[in-house]
């Protein structure tokens, strides 16, 4: 051991670049006869999404070459922007958006009209059709979405009516299930103000020439149902939370749905993008299905109950697809890494578990910190988070100094994260700055009413919250109480602008692309979330001046601690100019600043180079705050 080195100054091997390389996003996972298709995101192809293979002699290529992206712009988020359908590729281009499919080795052939106005996601193929959701904008005030049927020879890449709607007549629609024989549809819709984990409508209707009927609702009213799936010629299983928990239910025509195997735990969460799936039944009747409750975890279902699966996932976890007695997992591990696994329950007493995809590298997992978890008390309640303590195998601090902080606030905000220690974090623990990651009140993972103790609240609970957690940690003498930063992005970043102004718990503060001015908000941002504020803090206009008074803009005469502020030129749901005006209230204030604009990035960073900048700018900007030299890292001038 050498001799002690201060607090955020340890020599690390990880480095920005690693960290960019162990950040791909994962996009929906499918078996296709023997071989496994997923999608992935390709930070050093300009963050691109790409589908690759392994076939079944274990090789692995891309079937998506580059410069082509399977990416939806559908809600803004997108999601489910490609399926198998037989042994072709289906993709949403994130180009053009229009819908084209690719047989592996061959060229790609459009399957809807070039058409600006127009977008697809949610991509199924099941019983010999092509459905996907559609937006449309121009044509009318707001965008107008259905639930459309594709066809795959390609005629309606000149004939647009040849796109045919089989739902319609609901602000939003998602998750198009079809019954095996093509004959029934299944699938979720909501209305503006409600956002889908607030209430939704599952319906079912019977198909005739294509159209769909006005069918029925299986849910009750004020419940959030999720991920219909058809496991019988006339019974549907489904996610509702009637009991405050997202539970797996079973209906049949003619009976009451019923709950199987009921837990305090969910299988579900926030449908931020489509495509998302919790569950999956296999050809025996069982169910495999992600449980989360805190950390994510993976059961098997059968006779009304739950066996855990011994599977190395703890968050963020999904069940893509299912085929015979296997399943396809994604997700993150406790020590950092994520990917996509098989497992194989042939054998139902002995799962054999094959990981598909998805390195954390080199490094070993002595680098990576074990998460610990902490409850701490608060105004609203207890507030849930996880702690990950400064980790290093070469490097000890000296005796008398506490470790820096820095508290990760998610966005959503009714997100959740997992006990993972990502290369994110292991970033800054490897070099002796802990992390706190808070799942504030608003976050799914907990219940109905955990999510819904932000109702209303949105700039008092979580700032409450946030402060809290962080307090706890210094009671504790984890922490030193005058280096603790506070870091988030989007709704993640409003928490953290707004418990810069309203509390004295952070000394610094990082926002990504973060919320400022709320009725600049509900302004500028997009359908999907143009009412989500009449849920986070009142209806417009009645609640205007609500408004005013949580804006941190409103006290930006209380910025006082050093700030970074990130931000993407292209971002439709926070504008470039809120990240502008917040820069201005800095500068007008004197306040200790850095302001980046990433050229061509939106709502989240994809490109390598972006990821890697981004993160040496956070470490240099905390050891330019608190103190500490930051080895093989540029400083940052601040202004």
């Amino acid at each position: 051991m050498s001799s002690p080195t201060p607090y955020g100054s340890w020599p690390s091997p990880l480095t920005a670049q690693m960290v960019a390389a162990a950040s791909p996003r994962m996009d929906g996972a499918r078996f296709v006869g023997d071989e496994v298709w997923w999608g992935q995101t390709v930070p050093s192809e300009g963050g691109r999404t790409t589908v690759r293979r392994r076939r079944a002699d274990g090789s692995v290529d891309d079937i998506l070459p580059n410069p082509l992206s399977a990416r939806s712009k559908v809600h803004e988020y997108g999601g489910g922007a490609w399926t198998a359908a037989g042994d072709a590729l289906v993709f949403s281009s994130q180009a053009d958006q229009r819908v084209w499919t690719l047989a592996p080795g061959g060229e790609p052939r459009a399957l809807t009209p070039d058409d600006p106005t127009a977008r697809f996601a949610g991509l199924t193929w099941a019983a010999g059709t092509l459905l996907a959701v559609r937006e449309r904008h121009g044509t009318h005030p707001v965008p107008k979405r259905d639930i459309v049927r594709i066809p795959l020879d390609g005629s309606a890449a000149t004939d647009g009516a040849l796109v045919v709607t089989v739902v319609a007549g609901s602000d939003f629609v998602a998750q198009p299930a079809l019954s095996a024989d093509g004959s029934r549809l299944a699938w979720v819709a909501w209305d503006h103000p409600d956002m889908p984990w607030d209430q939704t409508r599952l319906r079912v209707a019977d198909l005739v020439e294509g159209s769909g009927t006005p069918g029925r609702t299986i849910n009750e009213p004020g419940t959030a149902a999720l991920q219909p799936v058809w496991t019988g010629a006339n019974e549907l299983t489904y996610v509702d939370d009637p009991s405050g928990r997202w539970n797996l239910w079973r209906a049949a025509p003619g009976e009451a749905p019923i709950a199987l195997a009921p837990s305090d735990a969910d299988t579900g969460g926030a449908l931020w993008v489509l495509g998302t799936r919790w569950f999956g039944a296999l050809e025996d009747g069982r169910i495999v299905a992600v449980r989360t409750d805190g950390g994510d975890q993976i059961v098997v279902i059968a006779d009304g109950r739950a066996t855990p699966l011994a599977t190395p996932v703890v968050a963020g976890a999904a069940v893509e697809d299912v085929a015979g007695h296997r399943a396809l997992v994604s997700g993150a591990t406790a020590s950092g890494g994520s990917g996509l696994w098989v497992v194989d329950l042939t054998v139902a007493a002995d799962p054999r578990i094959d990981r598909v995809a998805g390195e954390r590298g080199t490094l070993g997992e002595e680098w990576f910190p074990v998460a610990r978890e902490l409850r701490a008390p608060g105004p609203h309640g207890p507030v849930h988070a996880f702690v990950y303590p400064p980790t290093s195998p070469d490097a000890e601090a000296p005796a008398d100094e506490k470790p820096p902080y820095l508290v990760l606030v998610h966005g959503g905000p009714t997100s959740h994260v997992g006990p993972a220690a990502s290369a994110k974090i292991a970033y800054f623990t490897s070099r002796g700055i802990g992390v706190l990651d808070v799942n504030y009140g608003g976050s799914t993972g907990y219940g109905r009413a955990y999510r819904e103790r932000l109702r209303g609240q949105w700039g008092v609970v979580d700032v409450d919250d946030v402060a809290a957690a962080a307090a706890a940690l210094c009671d504790q003498g984890l922490a030193d109480p005058t280096r603790v930063a506070i870091e988030g992005g989007s709704a993640g970043g409003w928490t953290v602008l707004s418990a810069l102004v309203r509390t004295d718990a952070f000394a610094a503060g990082i926002s990504r692309y973060g919320v400022g001015d709320a009725r600049a908000l509900a302004a500028d941002t997009h359908d999907f979330e143009a009412r989500y504020l009449d849920g986070l803090i009142g209806p417009l206009p009645e609640a205007e001046q609500l408004y005013i008074d949580r804006s941190p803009l409103t006290a930006a005469d209380r910025f006082r601690v050093p700030m970074l502020i990130l931000q993407g030129s292209e971002d439709a749901v926070v504008p470039p100019a809120q990240a502008e005006a917040i820069r201005d209230a800095l500068i007008e204030r004197g306040v200790p600043h850095a302001y980046v604009l990433y050229e061509g990035e939106g709502h989240g960073f994809r490109r390598g180079e972006t990821i890697v900048h981004a993160l040496e700018s956070e470490l240099s900007f905390l050891g330019e705050v608190f103190g500490f030299a930051t080895p093989g890292v540029a400083p940052i001038r601040l202004e």
